[in-house]
């Protein structure tokens, strides 16, 4: 005596364009975590859904004419191609190299993780308050070499053998129903992801950075710009070019065709083809097993997808560096006067020879205004930072002042009374600032 499960009926499921096309955005962004857990790669034994998608996108990794003809389009980098890199990063400005130059994805998770951090508010009242602004202070120590990058997760590990094993237990009860077709069709899905996860995770990823600079080059100091926050880094240039210059590498095997990328993909678009032209043959209870295993993957696919990339690349990258979390903070000022004057303070710190910052040029890039009183205002601010009274005045003299209107001398002791509040608040932290330059990894002050 044995359970009788019911295999034919008149109605049947037609499946088939869900296999291969629902959650094929979902399981390529779980695909993509696969080089950011160690050990991910042997989590991928399962039916997935969207093989059709991955194979599509993935595909285009594989570079000759073969592969270009089956998965037509651009050949992406693997680290481009994983999300992994390729994010255009924000601008930035040596305050005494006189490098300007537009940086890359280190740079870019750089200004995301500052964005993260609860900002810390500078006491004193503006006479006005505009857009509120903040500023990051990172001082970059010794950068050491930069090997494999990547995270342990023990609950992605467990949560995976779910997925696992709902594919295994729908294709042993087809075997038992005597479905082979459906029993054949979700084994084919388990080795194809299988497979697929394998190869494509035995790629490593790296932290590349220039290791050496021209000997004699003064230090990295200089601002991340974004429209309304910037991040001040200090340090030598070697140390500074790892996050300005960095990027994130990801080694695979095969390069530059990638063929074994180029037959897992087809091995996936096999899988959505047999499944197309076959699952709608398969019993009631066939289809209802194979669509049990994929909605069990789609979960999983959802809930690797629904982790933060980019956060998650923030924390290796602080990890390669050896940065604790809590390490940088950042500094919210009133307006983008407040955060020019408190930034520019803090490059000019420890400046040997005054000649070399150009704090004029610095104070511009904030606000860059060519008016009369914005053209006063940051050439007084400018000469008060290089000065080397520790009193500062920020106060124009009645000389100064010849040629300007009621308002515009009234504008301009509004906008230098904020530039000595946001000096005074730099001052309040200014031995802060500097003991942290003798750590050996990024921190950050705190208040």
């Amino acid at each position: 005596m044995y359970l009788q499960i019911p295999t034919k009926g008149s109605f049947t499921l037609d499946s088939a364009g869900v296999a291969g096309f629902f959650g094929g955005d979902e399981t390529l962004s779980a695909m993509a975590t696969v080089h950011l857990y160690r050990g991910r790669r042997w989590l991928g034994w399962y039916n997935s859904p969207g093989s059709y998608t991955v194979a599509k996108k993935y595909g285009q990794l594989a570079n000759s004419r073969l592969w270009d003809g089956l998965f037509p389009g651009p050949n992406p980098e693997p680290a481009e191609a994983f999300g992994l890199d390729g994010k255009p990063g924000p601008r930035y400005v040596a305050s005494l190299s006189g490098t300007d130059m537009t940086t890359g994805h280190l740079a870019y998770l750089a200004i995301q993780r500052s964005r993260e951090l609860e900002g810390v508010t500078i006491q004193g009242e503006p006479s006005t308050e505009t857009l509120p602004a903040a500023v990051t202070v990172i001082h970059v120590g010794d950068v050491r070499d930069m090997h494999r990058v990547g995270m342990m997760s023990t609950s992605h590990a467990l949560l995976a053998t779910i997925p696992i094993t709902i594919s295994i237990a729908t294709c042993f009860s087809c075997a038992i129903a005597f479905d082979w077709l459906a029993f054949s069709l979700i084994l084919l899905g388990i080795i194809s992801s299988g497979i697929s996860c394998f190869v494509i995770g035995t790629a490593r990823l790296h932290l590349r950075a220039p290791k050496t600079v021209t000997p004699g080059v003064p230090p990295g100091d200089g601002l991340l710009l974004t429209p309304r926050d910037v991040v001040v880094l200090k340090g030598s240039e070697k140390d500074v070019n790892a996050i300005t210059k960095g990027h994130f590498l990801l080694e695979m095997h095969g390069g530059p065709e990638y063929r074994s990328v180029g037959w897992c993909s087809l091995l996936l678009l096999a899988q959505f083809l047999l499944q197309l032209l076959l699952i709608p043959q398969a019993s009631l209870f066939g289809q209802i097993m194979f669509l049990s295993s994929l909605a069990a993957s789609w979960i999983y696919n959802s809930f690797l997808s629904s982790l933060e990339s980019e956060k998650i690349q923030g924390d290796l990258f602080c990890k390669a560096l050896e940065v604790e979390k809590d390490s940088i903070q950042k500094y919210c000022l009133h307006n983008r006067r407040s955060q020019a004057v408190f930034a520019c303070s803090i490059l000019s710190d420890g400046i040997e020879t005054n000649e070399d910052f150009d704090a004029e040029r610095m104070l511009s890039l904030f606000v860059p205004n060519k008016t009369r009183v914005w053209n006063l205002w940051r050439k007084k601010v400018a000469a008060q930072l290089k000065s080397t009274c520790p009193d500062k005045k920020f106060h124009v003299t009645a000389k100064e002042k010849e040629g300007l209107c009621e308002a515009q001398c009234k504008l301009l002791q509004t906008f230098l009374e904020d530039a000595q509040l946001a000096f005074e608040a730099y001052r309040e932290r200014a031995h802060l600032l500097r003991s942290m330059s003798s750590f050996s990894i990024w921190e950050a002050t705190d208040v």
